[in-house]
């Protein structure tokens, strides 16, 4: 009898598994058999055929009844998860081929935090576009812990986010901007008027905020142990312009990025130097006035990508124009003071 080391035994069965990826990550994401057919265009007792076979090929049951549908074993769970990361692989892989046949029509997908839609995603897709009109983008908003897990997942190629994940080794990324943070109060509060206010004087007020796994709320969180206190949490949001209006409703005060108020006005689009933080109590938008902070605090705002993979044509070009763009975002900005990490 001829030996068989496991390591070749698992690559035998690797490769006999292998036709049938698109089945094991169905299943693992449909929890039923004929809805998983359905998907692939296939009649659903050849997905259960199929299902018996690699069954018997693994040696244990990959999928049980449950109600009217079916449930993965511990096994099928692990077979299904890995197809899904090969099968994503698999894809990255085939556009990667496609774009560099022709890069000038590739796709980016781009994962921003919502607040940074309003000036800075726009300007820097309008600038990129001017020189490459056949790239398109898919665009992606969430919390900065989402936008993190999706671009580590392979799910997006870029993120922009705030603050950057310095110290994790699998993700590189570029500083792009500071952008300042400052007190939101409503108009009549007794900070209103201050020239600046120190974090310490925020004990006992009440806080809104965005949720958890959001950066602001991390720095929120932050700068309250600095200053030696529990925040007092009234409300949570998951969008800074809801935690702003909350503010403006008399219902607490916020920690939140300096608002332009020429708001709403056309973006400039010459590169003129960084406007100087003020130092002012600014009426930014009805019933908010925002009160700068002592010492001042502010957010570095960077593009991060996954470090050591090669981002497709598209993407790669995407992320030097960001890196490389002057940026003009008004007034509470100032070029980044942290470095990049290596790519």
């Amino acid at each position: 009898m001829t030996y068989e080391s496991p390591e070749a035994a698992d690559d035998r069965l690797a490769a006999r598994l292998a036709p049938a990826l698109a089945l094991l990550a169905a299943v693992g994401e449909t929890g039923h058999v004929t809805r998983a057919a359905e998907q692939l265009g296939i009649p659903q007792p050849t997905a259960s055929r199929r299902l018996a076979v690699l069954s018997d090929l693994v040696g244990a049951p990959l999928v049980l009844p449950s109600g009217r549908g079916i449930r993965l074993t511990r096994t099928g769970r692990t077979l299904a998860a890995a197809s899904g990361r090969a099968l994503g692989a698999l894809a990255t892989a085939a556009r990667e081929v496609r774009e560099e046949i022709d890069p000038a029509s590739g796709r980016v997908v781009l994962g921003f935090l919502h607040l940074l839609g309003r000036t800075l995603v726009p300007s820097l897709i309008r600038r990129f576009r001017e020189r490459n009109p056949g790239v398109r983008f898919s665009l992606a908003q969430g919390s900065r812990q989402d936008m993190l897990r999706a671009l580590r997942e392979g799910d997006i190629d870029l993120v922009f986010v705030a603050p950057m994940p310095l110290g994790d080794p699998d993700l590189a990324g570029r500083p792009l901007a500071d952008q300042e943070l400052v007190l939101a109060v409503p108009p009549g509060h007794r900070l209103a008027g201050r020239a600046r206010v120190r974090a310490a004087e925020l004990e006992g007020e009440e806080l809104v905020t965005l949720e958890h796994g959001y950066g602001l709320r991390q720095i929120t969180d932050d700068l309250c142990a600095a200053a030696g206190f529990e925040p007092r949490i009234a409300f949570e949001g998951q969008e800074s312009e809801t935690v702003r209006g909350l503010v403006a409703a008399g219902l607490g005060v916020a920690v939140l990025p300096r608002t332009d108020p020429g708001l709403g006005a056309p973006p400039r689009t010459d590169p003129g130097p960084a406007a100087p933080a003020r130092t002012d109590p600014t009426p930014a938008v009805a019933g908010v006035v925002e009160v700068p902070l002592s010492p001042p605090l502010f957010r570095t705002i960077g593009v991060c990508w996954v470090a050591g993979e090669r981002l497709t044509p598209a993407a790669r070009a995407f992320r030097d124009h960001a890196c490389a763009a002057p940026l003009d975002l008004g007034p509470g900005f100032r070029p980044p003071t942290v470095p990049g990490t290596p790519d």
